[in-house]
């Protein structure tokens, strides 16, 4: 059951988002009423990603939002980007996830360090969702430490061969191109264009997961690939590439997780007013008051967080550091307020009835991917110490 959406705004954050801003968030929150809502929960029970959906997010302007116009994307600004991963994770994880992969983590690698024509080739055509990308990066052996890499490729004078494995890679059994970093014969990081139907290229998916049920999840497997040599991203060395882009990425799960907490938050409050005990409202009580409260509290403060961030990162101030503090701290707040949600729903919390426990199962993904919890407090410690405790 989805009860209707009202946008809890506490201390009125609507007041510093433009016009344009509050236009686009429309256009994609009257989506996801429409063509998420509806689904996704049956959708998360069926392990299924609505493949239509990918079109749908094109046809909004979900893909590379901040891309110029002249390569397909909307020319908006970063708080543009930041609310469309608010509304799509209030529909789901999954749906974030994917318009997240497909705008930071291939679009933005592309348009940053690609030539001019693998621009003009492929972000179009990701803008709109006739292509759907992925990103490999994450391996089975290195996760944390993608320094580590064992994927590498070697120049055969008129290609690159190119042998390794990726895991956890959203989209990759359903992609047509993916953005790979491997290392080349001299042990530098680089970026490769990889599209689908090269021989020796493989993407099996990865089923029984708990979480994120309606996203496609997979691996990508190289085993002598042929890789042109004008799919290399010519305009990048060693691990700043992927880095710059999780950062972009992680930006947009700090905006998303907190539309996740806003929908069980909504969830929670509209049920607390409707169930009633011992002849009252359960809203009427002490304790459900505190959470409730304390809920809308740390959403507030989320929301200002990141729009801080937001409009750092519009003039081009933004660290990654601050970006890993607004990443770990929004999705733990969303963490904690599914959990404390879900208890004021009781049983029915547990139910599929509710988005509640969706929320929180993918939650637990979100914690994990772009960085993980605690890697992103080390990042922050590293900061302000100016002492890493990676190494």
């Amino acid at each position: 059951m989805a009860y209707p959406f009202t946008h809890p705004d506490y201390v009125l954050v609507d007041e510093l988002l433009s016009d344009e801003n509050k236009i686009v968030r429309s256009a994609v929150r009257d989506w996801v009423n429409r063509s998420v809502i509806p689904v996704i929960d049956e959708a998360a029970h069926q392990h299924h990603f609505p493949r239509h959906f990918t079109r749908e997010l094109g046809e909004i302007g979900a893909f590379g939002p901040f891309i110029p116009v002249e390569y397909g994307g909307a020319g908006l600004d970063h708080i543009a980007y930041g609310v469309i991963m608010t509304e799509l994770e209030r529909g789901d994880s999954a749906i974030r996830s994917a318009a997240s992969v497909q705008t930071s983590l291939v679009m933005y690698p592309i348009y940053e360090f690609g030539s001019e024509e693998q621009k003009r080739k492929y972000l179009p055509k990701l803008a709109t969702g006739e292509l759907i990308g992925c990103f490999g990066l994450t391996e089975p052996n290195h996760g944390s430490d993608p320094g580590g890499m064992e994927t590498r490729f070697k120049d055969m004078g008129d290609h690159y061969l190119l042998n390794g494995a990726k895991m956890w890679i959203t989209n990759s059994a359903i992609a047509d191109v993916g953005v790979v970093w491997a290392k080349d014969e001299s042990g530098v990081v680089r970026g490769l264009i990889v599209e689908k139907g090269m021989p020796g290229f493989t993407a099996p998916e990865t089923y029984h997961k708990w979480s994120l049920r309606a996203s496609v999840t997979g691996e990508m497997v190289f085993e002598d690939v042929k890789v042109p040599k004008e799919n290399l991203l010519p305009n990048i060395k060693g691990l700043k590439g992927p880095l710059m882009c999780l950062n972009s990425a992680r930006y947009g799960i700090a905006w998303g997780a907190v539309g996740s907490a806003m929908d069980c938050y909504n969830t929670a409050l509209q049920y607390s007013l409707e169930r009633k005990q011992f002849k009252k409202p359960i809203a009427s009580y002490q304790l459900q008051q505190k959470k409730l409260a304390e809920m809308l509290t740390e959403i507030t403060k989320a929301q200002l967080l990141i729009w801080r961030v937001g409009v750092l990162k519009n003039e081009g101030k933004a660290t990654p550091a601050q970006i890993s503090m607004a990443k770990r701290n929004n999705v733990e707040m969303a963490l904690r307020v599914a959990r404390e949600s879900r208890q004021v729903l009781g049983a029915m919390g547990i139910t599929g009835d509710f988005p509640i426990m969706r929320h929180m199962m993918n939650l637990e993904s979100v914690i994990t991917y772009e960085g993980t919890h605690d890697v992103h407090l080390l990042i922050t410690g590293a900061d302000i110490t100016g002492i890493s405790a990676f190494a």
